[in-house]
């Protein structure tokens, strides 16, 4: 019993450290939650709940996905997902969870799991906490990222 006992914590750690930086809802249910619970803040609690803030961070980093993307020859043009991404407490990318919505362009999914996992590789959000914090949202390509202020308005 303490032998079988070993092997599943054992088994258990090993899975959580290999569960992929990038995945499709569910492909790693039990990294996802895992994930979800380590990581309670939120992007927009980080960014002083000032919903300006959040939303610049927010659509810079996706125009930074989707030329990272089209380095990498993965043109995201018409591509619509939900998409879920996790910080480290310095920025850099924890992990994303994404998947396509009904209504976005066919395309080879996997390509795009490989320019998210290069991107996710290399950048990190100009904005820190005190522990790893989300934002849970909708992505579409290609990116609007002019915030109109009061004074545009």
């Amino acid at each position: 019993m303490y032998i079988s006992f070993l092997f599943v914590c054992g088994f258990s750690s090993f899975a959580q450290e290999i569960s992929p930086a990038v995945s499709l809802i569910g492909d790693d249910e039990v990294g996802y939650e895992q994930t979800i619970s380590e990581c309670p803040s939120l992007l927009l609690e980080v960014a002083g709940n000032s919903m300006d803030s959040a939303y610049k961070l927010w659509t810079d980093m996706l125009a930074d996905i989707e030329t990272s993307s089209a380095d990498a020859g993965v043109d995201l043009k018409g591509a619509k997902i939900w998409i879920n991404l996790f910080w480290e407490s310095d920025g850099s990318i924890k992990n994303i969870v994404y998947y396509p919505k009904p209504n976005s362009k066919n395309m080879d999914f996997s390509l795009v799991t490989n320019a998210l996992e290069k991107f996710a590789a290399n950048y990190n959000l100009p904005i820190d906490h005190t522990e790893c914090f989300s934002h849970y949202g909708s992505a579409s390509f290609p990116v609007h990222t002019k915030l109109a202020t009061d004074n545009e308005k």
